[in-house]
């Protein structure tokens, strides 16, 4: 009889997860055996934004592989250290979007509350990677005065939870926030960003799930998933048991430069999202943060894939390819 080991991770709950990240490059280059020339550059990356990440994640990284489409997203490079033209801290002007803490109110009908200062996982292209969360940490009395706002705005229709990730807060924290948010009466929907149920699925517990299934909100997730070698089996249970719940699953992915800026690599993605019940819903254009300008992709060549992509998929599969402008209504479809 052949006995399967168990990798540590797979025993611990969600939170001993969390608090279980590999946080520093050393650590990072030596679970991959990936060579220590990288090291220096790595380290001079980090000092900037820090390395952080779930072993869940990790498992699913080819050792001795640094081309590897997911430890590219998470590798500091000595690339992020040089400035690039047009590319700057706040690329989408939040900071002129903040009429209160923790609170962004950029378009008609809906908010977006910070509702946790960090994440799971840090990708070196995140646009809020310079993001004051120090001014914007999230508290009780910060979520007061949001709720506050929201309230005395008949206009918002929808709530979203950003960060951060909303989903490294505790059940009971959680709990208290979207009741607060159901309580106000013109609030229809609940929209929730978040990377943890790619990685961290264990996050998806039968606590959260019936959280979901208590409020009087339609809740919306919108998952971050990049590429399907970031799917697997714990990903697509995770997946299945949120739809179960009723809560209507979109997907959004970042195109990356020599990651997923491919039509192939982005039909298997929308396919294999789709068997987990969720929808491809935008494909971004990077934004525009220092640190990122290596993962930037084009727009001419951003509109060729999308071409191919529609050749190749039906339409309902086909994600939208937009970008942000800062200071429009809405985001900007790209034709």
């Amino acid at each position: 009889m052949i006995h399967r080991t168990i990798p540590t991770w797979q025993t611990k709950s969600w939170q001993e997860e969390l608090n279980d990240l590999i946080s520093c490059p050393e650590q990072l280059l030596q679970a991959l055996d990936l060579p220590k020339s990288l090291l220096p550059a790595a380290l001079k990356a980090h000092a900037l934004f820090p390395v952080r990440v779930t072993r869940a994640y990790l498992s699913r990284i080819q050792k001795n592989t640094p081309n590897d489409p997911l430890l590219q997203q998470i590798l500091p490079l000595n690339a992020e250290l040089c400035p690039q033209p047009g590319f700057m801290e706040d690329p989408l002007e939040e900071h002129t979007h903040n009429p209160v803490p923790g609170l962004i109110h950029k378009y008609h009908g809906r908010v977006l509350l910070i509702a946790a200062p960090q994440c799971a996982i840090n990708c070196r292209y995140c646009f809020r990677r310079h993001f004051d969360y120090r001014a914007n940490t999230p508290s009780r009395q910060t979520w007061q005065q949001a709720l506050q706002y929201i309230n005395n705005n008949e206009s918002i229709e929808e709530v979203i939870l950003s960060g951060g990730d909303p989903l490294v807060m505790n059940d009971k924290q959680l709990a208290w926030l979207t009741k607060s948010i159901s309580d106000i009466g013109h609030i229809s929907r609940l929209r929730i960003h978040t990377r943890l149920p790619i990685v961290l699925p264990s996050r998806i517990s039968d606590e959260l799930v019936q959280l979901f299934q208590t409020l009087r909100l339609q809740v919306v997730m919108v998952v971050h998933c990049n590429h399907h070698q970031e799917i697997d089996s714990e990903v697509e249970s995770a997946l299945r048991r949120l739809q179960q719940a009723k809560v209507t699953l979109f997907n959004q992915v970042v195109l990356l430069k020599n990651i997923n800026d491919s039509a192939t690599i982005l039909t298997k993605l929308s396919r294999q999202l789709f068997s987990c019940n969720v929808i491809p819903y935008y494909l971004h254009l990077l934004d525009k943060v220092s640190g990122a300008a290596h993962f930037e992709v084009l727009e001419p060549k951003a509109r060729q894939i999308h071409k191919e992509l529609q050749g190749l998929l039906p339409g309902y599969l086909v994600p939208k390819l937009v970008k942000e402008v800062a200071g429009e209504t809405s985001k900007t479809l790209v034709f």
